[in-house]
């Protein structure tokens, strides 16, 4: 099973002038439970956004006529946004629409659910959510993969921890504290430290 990406090969590009979306879209012919995939913009200004993610979702999904978000994290939400010779009427919904999610409706095809990654996110976690939203037997909602991704972080934030643990003790660090029980079977033994001047 493959994704189809639409974002370029720098995905840690933050930069606001490229002129590609970073999406990821579940595989075409596939019914996916909850998400279609999933968009990192550069930005939470819808204005400025939509262009390029319709311009890469029109000869895909056919023309957007409307999207839909939840004002959560939306600071401005146009009414209409002009795009390629057409106009997006831009409508939220708080209470009935995931804050995480957005909604893009066409008028020839149908309607497609996006998570949608916070900007300021870093790229191993936004690479981790565009493959997860991807995947078309996920079946978790955009709020559940975003708590998912604050997991996936912590693991690797624990991990990075260890590494730098190991650095520290293979660089003499050790001898500066005591070493943690060490289980042997259902026992606990103390490794001891070889005393100083022995």
């Amino acid at each position: 099973m493959t994704a189809t990406n639409v974002y370029p090969p720098a995905a840690e590009d933050r930069t606001f002038s490229s002129s590609f979306p970073r999406l990821s879209l579940a595989p075409a012919g596939t019914d996916p439970a909850l998400l279609d995939g999933a968009w990192w913009p550069r930005s939470r200004d819808l204005a400025a956004e939509l262009p390029e993610l319709t311009a890469a979702l029109d000869p895909l999904w056919g023309r957007i006529t409307r999207v839909t978000v939840n004002p959560t994290f939306w600071p401005v939400i146009p009414r209409k946004v002009p795009v390629q010779g057409h106009v997006i009427h831009v409508g939220w919904f708080e209470p009935e629409q995931d804050p995480h999610k957005l909604l893009l409706f066409s008028y020839t095809t149908g309607r497609w659910d996006l998570l949608v990654i916070p900007p300021q996110t870093d790229p191993s976690t936004a690479a981790w959510l565009m493959a997860e939203a991807a995947d078309p037997a996920r079946s978790l909602t955009a709020s559940g993969l975003m708590q998912g991704a604050e997991l996936f972080r912590a693991a690797a934030e624990a991990d990075w921890d260890l590494v730098r643990e190991t650095v520290w003790d293979s660089e003499g660090g050790h001898s500066a504290r005591p070493r943690p029980p060490r289980r042997v079977g259902s026992l606990v033994t103390q490794t001891q430290r070889p005393t100083e001047g022995m």
